[in-house]
């Protein structure tokens, strides 16, 4: 019985000193203990299946994804700030990062000096991972020969209440393709030509304004109207999947907008959601990425697919992301104020 109970005790102790040590954090990433990541994303399937199964084959780290739309991720992480339950937020532009930055860590991957000029993680707490361009979805169908090359084309007679446009201020998409406007037609967001730009298209799209953004190259792609101004992911699926349409990048320059990732701050599995911020703009996951989905990868190195066009062939034009977002509250009014004014 004596020799019983010394056994007894000395396990108990040992469990005792075991758990003391960290036996128990098979959740804590930063020990390197954990092979579990969550990941919150609003990304498409097609772009998570490119790329979760090939990074836990190489890292024999098990993926919890937790799919949503972007803001609604976000007021998750928030009311999670105490205990989080995401590692890693997977998805989302610029301004939601910025004006979310208490919900992040900083993070800058050895992999960003690979990453395209202007395009690095400059703030510290989002990656760039891939980016969409605005463009002009156009059905070659319906266009016969009215030449749709840019946005000052959208002005021609010919083209009154048959272009598609969601409401900037509801729309992100839409939105930027209403700062890509002034800035490509006025060379700023307060010219006077650029606003006087919009006005005319406002004239010309007739007050029909789409209720959402896939609802707008959507019509283009069903038949339902000429052109739509949309964004490239979206708009080159429909040219991948054989529909009747082709993807116009305005003359006058379109601009690029990154979409990102970033470590939640407190995350459990930090280290594991370093590797995958790692692997996300590795050469392995930018090929994946350009060669598989519709998204434009951010190294200059990676490999595209033929149904996407090369970036040397397109004229870009920068964004000022940081006036956008502190200002896009009077943009959007200036806009709204225009639109009503024309529709009455």
């Amino acid at each position: 019985m004596r020799k019983w109970l010394s056994t007894s005790i000395i396990l108990t102790m040992l469990v005792a000193m075991l758990a003391a040590c960290g036996g128990g954090n098979s959740n804590n990433g930063a020990s390197g203990g954990s092979n579990k990541l969550v990941v919150y994303t609003p990304n498409s399937e097609a772009m998570l299946n490119a790329l979760i199964p090939s990074f836990e084959k190489q890292t024999g780290i098990t993926v919890e994804l937790v799919s949503a739309g972007s803001g609604e991720l976000i007021k998750r992480i928030q009311s999670e700030k105490a205990n989080p339950y995401a590692d890693v937020l997977f998805g989302g532009a610029f301004a939601l990062y910025n004006d979310n930055a208490d919900l992040f860590e900083e993070y800058v991957s050895v992999n960003d000096k690979d990453l395209l000029e202007g395009h690095e993680n400059k703030s510290g707490i989002m990656t760039p991972v891939v980016s969409d361009g605005s463009v002009l979805l156009v059905n070659t169908n319906l266009a016969g020969d009215i030449e749709i090359n840019g946005y000052e084309d959208l002005l021609n007679p010919a083209l009154k209440g048959k272009i598609a446009m969601a409401d900037p201020a509801n729309s992100s998409s839409a939105f930027a393709q209403l700062t890509n406007m002034l800035k490509a037609m006025g060379g700023d967001y307060t010219s006077e030509a650029g606003w006087d730009y919009v006005a005319k298209l406002l004239e010309n799209i007739d007050g029909k304004i789409a209720g959402s953004s896939s609802k707008a190259h959507k019509s283009v792609a069903d038949g339902e109207y000429v052109v739509a101004l949309t964004y490239e992911d979206p708009a080159v699926s429909y040219v991948k999947d054989g529909a009747p349409v082709k993807v116009v990048f305005p003359k006058e320059g379109a601009v690029f907008l990154d979409a990102g990732t970033g470590l939640v701050k407190g995350a459990k599995n930090q280290e594991n959601a370093k590797k995958f911020i790692d692997y996300l703009i590795s050469k392995e996951g930018q090929d994946a990425i350009g060669q598989q989905t519709t998204n434009r990868p951010l190294r200059a190195d990676a490999a595209i697919s033929d149904f996407m066009t090369p970036i040397d062939q397109i004229k870009v034009i920068q964004e000022d992301v940081a006036y956008v977002a502190e200002n896009k509250p009077s943009i959007v009014e200036r806009y709204t104020d225009l639109f009503t004014q024309i529709a009455k």
